[in-house]
């Protein structure tokens, strides 16, 4: 599976940005898909993950980003969407996509996730 994060940028504080992991090789409906990220100095972090075809489409996120950040999935396209809202200076870093067939309890653990898109930077100005 080969993945392609898209979409980071610099943006103000308070304003929206909306990622985009495509996947080729592999539908996501199959996997669960999770996004992470990861600023300077910082180990990567759990964002947020939507559950494959199977579970229903489930999601989860961080506290840290509850209520501001949402995942979708289009299957057609097969792609899976981060929108972000609300944004803050702390969410600024590196955003991962990737994907695993573990268990849905474990969807929160980067190290359960076996293939990573290349990444993507944002950057919220304050």
């Amino acid at each position: 599976v080969q993945l392609q994060a898209s979409g980071g940028g610099l943006v103000q504080a308070g304003g929206s940005l909306r990622l985009s992991c495509a996947a080729s090789g592999r539908t996501f409906a199959n996997f669960h898909t999770g996004w992470f990220r990861q600023a300077p100095g910082k180990e990567r972090e759990f964002v947020g993950a939507i559950a494959r075809s199977a579970y229903g489409r489930s999601t989860r996120y961080a506290d840290a980003v509850k209520g501001r950040f949402t995942i979708s999935r289009d299957n057609a396209k097969n792609t899976v969407d981060l929108q972000m809202n609300s944004l803050k200076p702390e969410d600024t870093g590196v955003y991962y996509c990737a994907v695993t067939q573990i268990v849905w309890a474990y969807a929160d653990e980067s190290d359960r996730y076996t293939y990573w898109g290349q990444g993507t930077q944002v950057t919220v100005s304050s």
